[in-house]
């Protein structure tokens, strides 16, 4: 059964953070952020802001775009690096806020793998027949998390939000094939430590800042310069593809020069990866719509082309997401 998206949706909160802006408030300059992440800008929430808001928001968009009800929703899975809380699920509050009165749901966390992670599982719900429609979301707000004192981090995440439904599409177009990797070896070279069972809220926890994202840039940097190009070559390989039939990358946004060795290692121009980190950063989960979603709007994605999805980041994981395009 051809798995694919019909409908896509994105938010981001209105404030713009600008390298400039950082220059002011920790020792770093515009030059040095942009040759070593390509960022120029963020989205930044405001206090009144959560995840949930903005996971609400990109819903509607993408239940807008495919032309059903909310009522139509049968399953919701939402993932994220920044939960709003522990428990409930942001599933649950989503589906409130949203009108989903006949879905179930939960989240799923896997970092900046999520979103690829929940497309995959999301397509395995509607395959088995169980299901039709599928709400799958990326939603941030890593500014709750990042210590501004840091400038290794601070410069790097920004906020926002992006949804898709999955639908059948019909045969040989959708979801073809995919692959998924976890290294828990590298654990703590990307983690939130503080705040959970491990590290519970403290006065120690707050005063070393384990509350905060603490990340080993040099090691995550190695790792994802190395899967990147590797995960999409074996999900292509398993869909009976190669790179030459690749007709768009679609990349978790965490840094220009993991991208580019990406598009090198698989041979193809950077014309045909979706870039869109000057505008946003590194919004984890909600990366890959963002960038899916300026493709479809500019009417560069084709009725047929095929596009690779790939996340990377903390767990360690990474995984890669082949589908056939249905044209929205």
């Amino acid at each position: 059964m051809g798995v694919g998206i019909i409908g896509i949706g994105t938010a981001v909160p209105s404030r713009v953070l600008t390298n400039f802006d950082l220059e002011k408030m920790v020792d770093t300059s515009d030059e040095w952020i942009t040759t070593r992440t390509g960022i120029k800008e963020r989205r930044i929430a405001d206090n009144k802001t959560t995840p949930s808001d903005l996971g609400a928001e990109a819903a509607l968009k993408a239940i807008e775009m495919a032309k059903i009800s909310p009522e139509e929703i049968d399953l919701i899975i939402v993932t994220s690096a920044s939960l709003e809380m522990v428990f409930p699920s942001m599933a649950a509050i989503i589906q409130n806020k949203i009108g989903a009165k006949n879905a179930g749901g939960f989240d799923l966390l896997s970092a900046c793998t999520g979103f690829v992670s929940s497309v995959i599982t999301g397509a395995q719900f509607i395959r088995t027949g169980d299901v039709k429609t599928v709400l799958v979301i990326g939603t941030e707000v890593l500014s709750r998390f990042i210590d501004w004192e840091d400038r290794n981090t601070c410069v790097l995440f920004g906020d926002g939000a992006g949804a898709v439904i999955l639908r059948e599409v019909g045969d040989n177009y959708g979801l073809l094939s995919w692959s998924l990797h976890l290294d828990g070896s590298g654990a703590d070279l990307l983690a939130i430590p503080g705040g959970c069972a491990k590290y519970p809220c403290s006065e120690e926890v707050l005063k070393n800042k384990l509350h905060y994202i603490k990340m080993n840039g040099r090691e995550v940097f190695k790792f994802s310069v190395r899967v990147i190009g590797e995960v999409t070559e074996e999900a292509l390989s398993k869909a009976g593809l190669s790179s030459k039939d690749l007709n768009w990358l679609v990349p978790h946004q965490a840094n220009i020069r993991i991208i580019e060795a990406g598009a090198e290692r698989l041979g193809i121009p950077l014309d045909k990866v979706a870039i869109n980190l000057q505008k946003y950063g590194n919004t984890s989960t909600a990366s890959i719509p963002l960038a899916l979603e300026e493709l479809i709007k500019e009417k560069k994605l084709k009725d047929g082309d095929i596009v690779a999805l790939v996340g990377f980041g903390a767990g360690l994981s990474w995984g890669s997401a082949v589908m056939r395009w249905k044209e929205i």
